[in-house]
């Protein structure tokens, strides 16, 4: 069974992060969106939130699994059974960071290969800092995440009574 790991700490999930997913779905028989906890990353959603905002997103869809996790992703990916994980690139910057993960990854687990597609045009410019920016700021998201991340981030958005 060939298994991908999409891991991220999804914060929120985006219309590029969901593009992904879709357009590999053909190339694997299950994708797990690993949903990890980034320290360095000033957080918008809780753990638990963008999980299930996740699993909204994909509902009914067998075939992807969403779960949190944390440590190293090789480690993660021995742990699930995956032998591939999968990442998406914007631009020649996400190529240099994610070649020297990738390489990295290789050298502690060369069972684990990284997969890369590009970002498809009209995404490419969408990442979760920017979303993050905007939408503290105050700004419209609704053309960057999915319908059930955007009802979420809403929700949030609301005064509380």
């Amino acid at each position: 069974m060939k298994i991908a790991v999409f891991p991220g700490s999804f914060d929120p999930f985006t219309l590029a992060h969901q593009d992904l997913v879709e357009r590999a779905l053909p190339l694997f028989d299950k994708i797990i969106i690993a949903v990890g906890y980034n320290a360095s990353k000033k957080g918008m959603l809780d753990h638990d939130e963008r999980v299930n905002a996740i699993q909204d997103v994909f509902q009914g869809i067998q075939v992807i699994e969403v779960v949190k996790y944390s440590g190293l992703t090789v480690d993660f990916c021995q742990n699930v059974g995956a032998k591939f994980i999968l990442r998406g690139l914007r631009n020649t910057g996400d190529f240099e960071f994610e070649n020297a993960i990738a390489q990295n990854n290789l050298l502690l687990n060369p069972i684990v290969e990284s997969y890369f597609l590009m970002s498809r045009s009209g995404k490419a410019h969408i990442s979760s800092t920017i979303v993050r920016d905007v939408w503290f700021n105050g700004g419209d998201v609704s053309e960057m995440v999915p319908v059930e991340v955007l009802t979420l981030l809403d929700e949030k958005r609301l005064p509380k009574r």
